[in-house]
């Protein structure tokens, strides 16, 4: 089994939080890759950047999720470990990144957001956000 670690945003502006559409039509919340001796928090800021073009800023630490998928050639089991911070933006100006596979990015009302959220794991990290605000 291969183990990867990533870190994102749950990133509020007002009453909405920024998702961001994949190709595939899943709206997701923007995280990514640590790289080599880099901090999960500057992983987690960096990402919310190059995912959606927002500049945000770290509240607090939300928590972290595990899970397991298949590889993309789906001959390896990769247990991942996701870090989640609260972030806020003072502004709703994003720019999917398209080469991240990302079609568009979205502030969407607080009320609103854990009906689109396509995985349960980063609508669990939202009420839990939400809970914080």
């Amino acid at each position: 089994m291969f183990e990867e670690v990533s870190a994102g945003g749950v990133v509020i502006f007002g009453n909405a939080i920024l998702l961001l559409k994949k190709f595939n039509g899943d709206w997701v919340l923007p995280k990514g890759r640590i790289e080599k001796d880099e901090d999960i928090r500057d992983t987690a800021i960096r990402e919310v950047f190059e995912e959606s073009g927002v500049k945000a800023e770290i509240i607090r630490y939300i928590g972290m999720v595990h899970f397991t998928y298949k590889n993309i050639k789906g001959n390896e089991t990769v247990y991942k470990t996701v870090h989640w911070y609260l972030m806020e933006t003072n502004s709703m100006e994003s720019v999917p990144q398209k080469r991240e596979g990302f079609v568009e990015a979205r502030f969407v009302h607080k009320d609103k957001v854990i009906k689109l959220v396509k995985y349960r794991d980063e609508r669990k990290i939202i009420k839990k956000a939400l809970k914080f605000l």
